[in-house]
């Protein structure tokens, strides 16, 4: 058996029809490597059909193709194709033979390639993809995944045929329940062993066990192993242990297939007095909900983009993410798993009822089973994975027959999977839709429907002035009022009923009425406003029904185009709307912008949870001091933290300190500007107002009078360079691996030179390619697979991918600067298997 990654030698081109061919030139295939999205690269408009939804971004067909050489040796064995994912309605070819197809953008499906494969030639594959209209977000499109060829015997482990749960643990030992799926597509009656080997973290093995199957011609049997591990490392949030299981399929003669899954041994329990507890302990869910686009990458999903975004969503406080709106990558599953991170991996946006034009509800009735068992099947070995979400702001949840569909998918999951939990991410003014303008109207959030269904994007959002004047009125208050409603508590008891956790959008109102009127009920918040956290987070410590929250968003993201942004209402930024106007194309709501660093929220956040005591500067940009604007639920403060200014000395400046101490004091220069309170009591801020002065700022907090931490900002001053630093310069030379390269412009001493604008060029030599290159400017025109982007806030990000083994060398300049090179180095994989940490002789 040979399992193989197959995302090198394609090539992609826009799709046409056969017909087309003959009309005139066509586009030329350009090679690519997997995974790859065919959109990222290409010019937005402003009248794209996709609109601020996706960003601007264009919709097409994309058709890929690879042309690889099937050995005579492959002959009679099971040639299958795994994809990791194809945004959208994939279609896959064999030797122009239909073969398959998927049309959930999100799902890892298999394509059994031999009943089309010519042995000992060349064969070809080519998978169809398109996005039109089908996304409230940035969806990318193609192969955006990974994709493996598997080869095996007649007699085989069936895919994802290995499945490890960990009922039973105490301090001495625990049990290991291996289920492996055998299959027998022979022409006769097959006798085989399955042997399992179980390997700690470094590789040493803790229990061995095997049993015999036989099997009729046709037929699939399920082996279950209990085995046993003596003084159990457990999986958990600070000390993420990780063991192996090896399971070797054999006959008389000799090893049939061999495969390597990584677990967890840990426990879940759930119950409204203790809430969530993970081997016994009480665990807060401090979430980030997340999109799936790897920013400047778009949508191609590269081991190492994932695996980086949750190291630095764990750095800043978060426990756990939620995937929004869809299955997340296994990529991510294996780095929640490495770094200790909690997962609630989300089914569905849409069921029966669409909220695009031509979305996934089309498809949903044929094809739902088979994605949730997709999903299932990718995450059950997962012990970061705790919590399934069957949906996301469903409108059939204020339905008694719609929630028949939420109960049918929480059963099948249940059928696959007993040992995790299922939640529904609920907004209730969604479920009760058709009577919510009217109690919005009561309320006094809008004067008619188009304002309620402007100011949700969740249902819709449209381009009207009275959606953004409702919003920017307090609809989110009203909205929350409308959740809390007799009207919701009857409409939506039935989908909560449904599943094991009460997943609540936007509606905190309901968590403490409801743990009276539903006292068995245990409650997350699925998807919460950021700068609610303070109030949010008090709930979740005091109600202990209350297992957790998650913020929108923890990570920007691509598409919702300026949900998040400041609007300026002094006609500079377009009509008003909740979706901003073209070049808008990032939501700009995340904690964590596109590119990887903090914004000023992530630190608030954090500082509410408890995690910072040191005072945290925010800078309201100073330009726009005198602007008119307003702030919608998912905005934030237009600041950054940055003394370094281009406005006049003596120009008026808002300053946001964060701090949990009783008391700030903010000092210019050495004199002091005032004294303000902060803390809990203040909602963990203090505001000044003060004029600019370069030099430095710095902020003081107080408890009970005395000094508890202070912070520093600095004016960049003198000659300012030009810097670049790689993340990490030894790299893997395989398709999964990346050098992040943060470009800087600093003065002598290190500060960052944050009002720097200039356009930076990267050029890659040697063994590599630049993959992206942009910044976290939230409505730019340029694109990320340009060789230059102009830096944004003093910054742009580069990231190298290496080709092959070898020496890669970066230069990176701009004009008037001196130019930077940065040495990068790719060496063969390891010969043994390696994965989430784990290696497991070969």
């Amino acid at each position: 058996m040979t399992r193989t990654s197959f995302n090198a030698g394609w090539a992609v081109r826009p799709k046409v029809s056969l017909f087309a061919e003959f009309d005139g030139p066509v586009s030329p295939p350009q090679p690519v490597t997997l995974p790859h999205d065919a959109l990222i690269g290409l010019p937005r408009s402003a009248d794209s059909a996709q609109g601020s939804h996706a960003g601007y971004s264009p919709d097409g067909t994309f058709e890929y193709s690879k042309t690889f050489e099937v050995p005579e040796d492959y002959r009679g064995k099971r040639v299958s194709l795994e994809f990791q994912g194809v945004y959208r309605d994939a279609m896959v070819f064999v030797n122009g033979d239909f073969a398959g197809q998927r049309p959930f953008g999100y799902s890892t499906f298999t394509i059994r390639l031999d009943p089309f494969l010519k042995y000992g030639q060349e064969n070809t594959i080519r998978v169809d993809a398109r996005v039109h209209q089908d996304s409230r977000w940035y969806s990318g499109a193609g192969i955006y995944r990974d994709t493996f060829l598997t080869v095996t015997e007649t007699v085989h482990l069936a895919p994802s045929g290995v499945r490890i749960s960990t009922p039973d643990i105490t301090a001495g030992r625990a049990v290991v329940d291996v289920a492996t799926t055998v299959e027998n597509e022979g022409l006769s009656t097959a006798t085989v062993t399955v042997g399992t080997e179980l390997y700690d973290g470094d590789g040493a093995v803790v229990a061995v066990g095997s049993a015999p199957v036989t099997l009729k011609a046709g037929s699939t049997a399920v082996v279950r192993q209990r085995l046993y591990v003596t003084e159990p490392l457990l999986w958990g949030l600070e000390r993420p242990h990780l063991y192996s299981a090896r399971t070797e399929l054999r006959d008389e003669l000799e090893v049939l297939q061999a495969d390597s899954t990584t677990f967890g041994i840990r426990s879940l329990q759930l119950d409204p007095f203790n809430g969530l507890q993970i081997n016994g302990e009480t665990v807060k869910l401090r979430g980030a909900c997340i999109h799936h686009d790897n920013g400047i990458l778009g949508a191609a999903t590269i081991a190492r983009a994932d695996e980086r975004r949750v190291q630095l969503l764990k750095e800043a406080g978060f426990n756990s993410i939620r995937s929004a709106h869809n299955p997340v990558s296994q990529a991510m599953l294996d780095a929640c798993d490495k770094h200790g991170m909690l997962v609630m991996d989300e089914t569905f946006d849409v069921w029966t009822e669409g909220k695009s034009a031509f979305d996934y509800s089309l498809s949903f009735p044929e094809w739902w089973e088979r994605d949730v068992e997709a999903m299932v099947a990718k995450d059950f070995n997962h012990p970061s994975v705790v919590l399934y979400s069957i949906g996301n702001e469903i409108p059939e949840t204020g339905s008694g027959l719609g929630s028949g569909w939420g109960r049918q998918i929480a059963e099948k999951i249940r059928s696959m999977d007993s040992t995790r939990y299922t939640t529904n991410g609920i907004n209730g003014f969604v479920s009760v839709i058709a009577d919510a303008a009217a109690m919005m109207k009561e309320a006094g959030a809008g004067n008619d429907s188009q304002g309620v269904n402007a100011m949700m994007k969740e249902a819709g959002a449209g381009n009207d002035s009275q959606g953004v004047n409702a919003m920017m009125s307090g609809a989110g208050e009203a909205m929350g009022r409308i959740s809390a409603s007799p009207l919701v508590s009857e409409r939506t008891a039935e989908s909560h009923a449904a599943v094991d956790v009460a997943g609540i959008n936007y509606g905190d109102g309901r968590y403490v009425m409801d743990r009276e009127l539903f006292p068995n009920r245990i409650i997350v918040g699925t998807e919460t406003f950021p700068d609610r956290i303070d109030v949010l987070w008090k709930l979740v410590e005091e109600n202990p029904h209350v297992i957790g929250d998650y913020t929108w968003t923890g990570w920007d993201y691509l598409g919702e185009a300026g949900i998040g942004r400041v609007q300026y209402t002094d006609g500079t930024d377009g009509k008003p709307a909740l979706g901003a106007p073209y070049p808008w194309l990032l939501a700009w709501c995340g904690d964590i912008d596109i590119t990887g660093y903090r914004r000023p929220a992530s630190y608030y956040r954090e500082t509410v949870f408890g995690l910072r005591h040191e005072p945290y500067i925010a800078v309201q940009r100073p330009q726009n001091y005198a602007r008119e604007h307003g702030m919608g639920p998912w905005t934030w403060t237009d600041c950054i933290s940055s003394w370094s200014w281009d406005v006049a000395e003596g120009s008026p400046v808002r300053v946001e300190v964060y701090s949990d101490a009783d008391e700030v004091e903010l000092l210019l220069n050495g004199s002091a500007v005032g004294r303000a309170p902060a803390g809990a009591a203040h909602r963990f801020r203090a505001h000044f107002e003060l004029t600019y002065e370069p030099g430095e700022l710095v902020a003081v907090g107080y408890i009970n009078g005395v000094e508890q931490a202070r912070t520093t900002l600095r004016t960049a001053t003198g000659a300012i360079h030009l810097t670049a630093g790689a993340d990490r310069t030894e790299l893997v030379a395989d398709h999964s691996d990346l050098s992040y390269l943060a470009i800087e412009f600093r003065d002598a001493s290190g500060t960052l030179a944050s009002n720097v604008e200039h356009s930076v060029t990267v050029t890659v030599q040697g063994a590599g390619v630049l993959q992206g290159l942009g910044s976290a400017r939230p409505d730019t025109e340029e694109l990320y697979t340009s060789k230059s982007h102009t830096s944004f806030d003093g910054r742009v990000l580069a990231v190298v991918r290496p080709t092959a083994q070898g020496e890669i060398t970066v230069h990176v300049s701009a004009d008037g600067f001196e130019p930077v090179t940065v040495s990068l180095t790719a060496t063969a994989p390891k010969t043994s298997e390696k994965r989430a940490g784990v290696t497991v002789p070969a």
